[in-house]
């Protein structure tokens, strides 16, 4: 009896984590879940869930779908009007996460550190966009959360017919709209296992 009380005390001595954030995303195909990865990519999940937190994806569109590589989305309106976005962000690319299957990542231009809204889910193993080094040929483009529910929903997305808008190009025919974007409460738990 007194080991098992030593052992309970022990138990409650034991550090608890937070739970990683989760953001859902409601879309108009059907609703996934990412999880955030704040330890590997602090800047860029803070940036992240403040877009969430000012309704910013809210009414914006999934606006390049391209199979067998990433959905990308969260800065056009369906009439592919580009939305006004805060600075850009600093590269946390070299953060030791992969641009796996299933992962989500910042979409940004040539220039390493111009992410600002636009993320994309990799719908395959895009290892050419993981960090190499530290120059404008080598960033690679940051993994800071995966989706942890819903890939199916994901799949029904990178399948959707699309076309050239202006000069975008893979476009989905028929929008398919972000409705919102909404933080979940977690509970604490133990400390997460990060994908490798």
């Amino acid at each position: 009896m007194i080991r098992l009380v030593i052992l309970f005390c022990a138990l409650l001595a034991l550090p608890v984590h937070a739970a990683n954030p989760r953001v859902e995303m409601r879309t108009s195909m059907g609703s996934f879940v990412i999880e955030l990865y704040p330890e590997n990519a602090p800047k860029t999940v803070e940036n992240f869930l403040q877009y969430v937190k000012d309704g910013f994806y809210n009414g914006t569109v999934f606006h390049r779908v391209i199979p067998g590589f990433m959905v990308q989305g969260g800065g056009f309106t369906p009439n592919m009007q580009e939305k006004p976005t805060r600075p850009a962000i600093r590269n946390e690319a070299g953060n030791g996460l992969r641009n796996a299957v299933g992962t989500v990542a910042m979409a940004r231009t040539k220039d390493p550190h111009s992410a600002t809204a636009q993320f994309f889910v990799n719908v395959a193993e895009n290892d050419f966009l993981d960090f190499k080094s530290a120059d404008e040929n080598g960033y690679g483009y940051t993994v800071f959360g995966r989706v942890a529910s819903g890939m199916d929903v994901v799949g029904k997305i990178v399948q959707v017919p699309t076309s050239t808008v202006g000069p975008h190009q893979n476009v989905p025919r028929q929008p398919v709209l972000i409705e919102r974007a909404r933080l979940i409460e977690a509970a604490a738990k133990p400390a997460p296992v990060k994908p490798k």
